[in-house]
């Protein structure tokens, strides 16, 4: 383990809300795109939500294993993001007859994107974007305060 370690693993926890926060603002952005790709038939679907799923660097067994056996000097190496899946929920079904992507019944197929779950996500991965730059900067305090003893 190097002194720049915990660095590394909060920058990686950085990266991977960034992310996060970059997929969640396409998502609040989309919330009425009704005609973000064409299907198999040729015909327009309504803009679906992404999900970022992320997991630590190191997820084989042998790292787990050697952690718990304590023969790791690495307590980790951070996260990273895993993928970016789209959200397979129903599309809502909202009566608007005047709209040009309206159904011969009058109803338009809207995206499964709920602004209020989007800013619940948004909320929660910025203060963990928050608590990652604190702990990075109380990490460079500490780097620095050891670099004072020396002199």
């Amino acid at each position: 383990m190097t002194i720049f370690h915990g660095m590394n693993t909060n920058a990686s926890a950085l990266t991977a809300n960034r992310f996060k926060m970059d997929v969640v603002s396409s998502n609040l952005a989309n919330a009425d795109t009704t005609r973000a790709q064409l299907n198999e038939d040729g015909e327009w679907e309504p803009y679906r939500r992404k999900l970022v799923s992320t997991e630590p660097r190191d997820a084989n067994f042998n790292s787990f294993l050697q952690k718990s056996m304590n023969r790791s000097s690495n307590p980790g190496s951070g996260v990273r993001v895993d993928s970016v899946e789209e959200d397979q929920s129903p599309f809502e079904q909202v009566y608007n007859p005047s709209h040009p992507d309206s159904d011969e019944n009058g109803y338009v197929q809207m995206p499964n994107v709920d602004p209020l779950k989007e800013m619940l996500d948004l909320m929660s991965t910025s203060r963990s974007y928050e608590a990652n730059v604190t702990a990075l900067n109380a990490s460079k305090g500490m780097l620095m305060k050891s670099l004072e003893i020396g002199r």
